[in-house]
């Protein structure tokens, strides 16, 4: 540990910032390979440190950019510290917003639903917006910049908890538990003029739902595939593509880090709709990069509530949690049961 530590210092004073990390975010689901095909990042080779965004505390600095005690953003991966030359990291003012919300709706997720959303689809006043994955970190964004569009919006989620805290704390106008309710009769219930904007997180059998419930000229927007991620065999895919000609419908894939000459402009909306209340956000801490792992591992089983967050430093700035079965803003154990 100690020739670790030097080796920093040492580094530090050619001009580079050492970077302790308090908080990690899990990766983005572009960065998982979907069953039978390649992923779209690879990490490295085996030991290599894990990809993922994090935000992390300037210990030491000879970079002119920044200062000890700067708060940073960056992509370098998941472990305690690390030595930057400064060219990998976005400084980020924790005055302005808590540490944790630029992991999450000031990060790359919120990024995701602002471009998908309001550049690739571009939902009009009174039109039908549906998110899959409602309760995830992207879809509590994507539907609250709906609403704030005007948007009638629908909700799929993974519990009944979710469900409630889509409809009466963050907007949607009706969401449903998709493992009790048959897809089809419930799009046919909370999306009885049709679905004008699909915001696909899961794939699978909610496209194919989807598909049949789309109005003409209908958009897609393809954000994830979280139902395929794990499985062994890929499945069919949906079989009714042919809407997609028969409702002349558009569909269109994303990665976010295509549009970062959209970043500056998405911080300061995003700030000022964070302030005004019209957005909130939500996150799940866990806290101990030993239990990074089980954290990634829970977002395939439903165990988070917006933003995965795994913090290093229990003294961390962050927006705060309630106990463990407050949706809210959850702090849980790794591998603790889920409500």
């Amino acid at each position: 540990m100690r020739e670790h530590a030097l080796q920093a210092v040492v580094e530090a004073a050619l001009g580079v910032a050492q970077v302790v990390q308090v908080l990690q975010r899990r990766p983005a689901l572009g960065e998982v390979a979907l069953a039978g095909g390649k992923p779209l990042h690879v990490s490295g080779p085996l030991y290599a440190v894990m990809d993922g965004r994090v935000v992390g505390r300037v210990e030491l600095s000879h970079n002119p950019a920044f200062g000890q005690g700067d708060y940073v953003a960056s992509g370098l991966g998941w472990r305690e510290s690390f030595v930057d030359d400064g060219s990998a990291l976005r400084a980020i003012d924790e005055r302005a917003a808590p540490l944790t919300q630029y992991l999450g709706v000031l990060g790359g997720t919120g990024m995701t639903a602002y471009v998908g959303l309001l550049d690739i689809c571009n939902p009009q006043v009174a039109e039908t917006v549906f998110v899959s994955g409602a309760a995830g970190a992207v879809g509590l964004v994507a539907g609250q910049l709906a609403k704030i569009r005007g948007c009638r919006v629908v909700g799929s989620a993974g519990s009944e908890a979710k469900v409630d805290l889509l409809t009466r704390e963050i907007g949607y106008d009706a969401a449903f538990d998709y493992k009790t309710a048959g897809l089809p009769q419930a799009l046919a219930e909370h999306c009885p003029d049709g679905i004008d904007v699909y915001f696909d997180n899961v794939g699978g059998d909610h496209l194919e739902a989807a598909l049949d419930a789309m109005n003409d000229f209908g958009r897609i927007f393809a954000c994830g595939a979280i139902s395929l991620y794990n499985l062994e065999e890929p499945e069919p895919g949906p079989n009714n593509m042919s809407q997609m000609i028969r409702k002349r419908l558009r569909m269109q894939g994303f990665i976010v880090s295509d549009h970062m000459e959209r970043q500056a402009e998405f911080q300061r909306e995003m700030l000022r709709w964070l302030g005004e209340g019209q957005v909130q956000s939500r996150e799940t801490l866990v806290d101990g990069i030993e239990n990074a792992a089980a954290a990634f591992m829970g977002l395939f089983q439903g165990e988070n509530v917006g933003e995965m967050v795994v913090r290093l430093d229990p003294e961390a700035p962050a927006e705060g949690a309630g106990p463990a079965d407050a949706l809210p803003a959850v702090r849980r154990p790794a591998g603790a049961p889920r409500r």
